[in-house]
């Protein structure tokens, strides 16, 4: 006898049946005769699944160079001579890479304080930054752990006042501020915007994923609500905090049109109504490196951040990442 003839006869033998129940077919799924069905997998073909990644791939490729294009016609600008930018301006890359505008930079040699401006903005966007820390944070444990009467339609309510443009706002918030007396101070940017809904909605999402089981435990062991939001609650949002803070941090520092209205005190500017300002001085050819430096500059605390905090992009993104139940 063949070796098909053993096989045919193995497959075919009783008490060797699938886990349908099928005899005759060691397989399961197997149907009558023994032979067995073919499963087909799900997801499509892997040539069909292969060409959607490959596009995918184009895509965000494309997409990433058109983004960095710009920051490396800045940086390598920023490093050109004024005469290698006056004949060569669209060379990506200098002949000869010199240092001569962050030199003129450093030294104040355009008569304009780009460093203090530089140090204005790390205070104020690092101020803005950690008091929307700290009020988001206690603003979304009141509206996802309290209980008080008309909870959500207050919340909703500010959600919906938050859609109006920023722009419709200019006006009387300026009028606050300077009833306040702080125009040309950095509490102009420091406090308007603290109490961001958005903000508060992802920090009220987020605690939805923690089990209020654990705020009831700690109360029958005796704690209140500042030792649950201290101790229990105020841990497991860390990642959205921090994403909340670089968000918070970013706004601020790339703020343009608010500080030009709230600043005619050059010293006390932040960079980027410091920039306007040099743009304005150094826009003839000889200059636009100094310029382009200055940006760089400007781009180096957010892009620093981003890196820094990018992990907790990934482990924010479910709003219950917390913890579940």
């Amino acid at each position: 006898m063949s070796d098909t003839a053993v096989i045919e006869t193995d497959q075919r033998a009783p008490g060797r049946g699938g886990a349908d129940g099928v005899p005759g077919h060691p397989f399961p799924g197997a149907q009558g005769g023994g032979r067995g069905r073919r499963r087909r997998i799900p997801g499509g073909s892997p040539m069909r699944s292969r060409i959607a990644l490959i596009i995918t791939y184009v895509v965000l490729a494309a997409l990433a160079l058109i983004w960095l294009l710009p920051v490396v016609f800045s940086l390598s600008t920023s490093f050109k001579s004024p005469t290698e930018f006056a004949f060569e301006a669209f060379r990506m890359l200098p002949a000869q890479w010199v240092a001569d505008n962050y030199i003129a930079l450093l030294n104040d040699v355009a008569g304009y304080p780009v460093l203090r401006w530089f140090w204005n903005s790390m205070f104020i966007s690092t101020m803005h930054a950690t008091l929307t820390v700290v009020v988001v944070s206690i603003a979304g444990y009141g509206y996802s752990r309290l209980d008080f009467p008309g909870k959500d339609t207050l919340f909703f309510t500010l959600l919906a006042i938050s859609l109006f443009p920023v722009i419709a706002n200019l006006i009387p918030l300026y009028e606050i501020v300077a009833r306040l007396g702080w125009v040309n101070s950095p509490w102009a940017m420091i406090v308007p915007g603290l109490a961001g809904v958005a903000s508060i909605f992802l920090v009220r999402a987020f605690m939805a994923g923690i089990p209020k089981e654990m705020d009831d435990a700690a109360r029958i062991d005796g704690a209140g609500d500042f030792q649950i939001f201290f101790r229990i609650v105020l841990p497991l949002i860390r990642p959205i905090l921090i994403v909340i803070f670089l968000f918070a941090f970013t706004g601020s520092w790339n703020d343009f049109l608010w500080p030009l209205i709230v600043f005619n005190d050059v010293e006390q500017m932040p960079i980027t109504a410091g920039l306007q300002l040099l743009q304005n001085m150094l826009g003839a050819y000889d200059s636009i490196g100094q310029l382009m430096a200055s940006a760089v500059l400007a781009m180096i605390p957010t892009l620093v951040l981003f890196l820094v905090a990018q992990k907790y992009f990934v482990s924010s993104l479910s709003m219950s990442s917390g913890i579940k139940g």
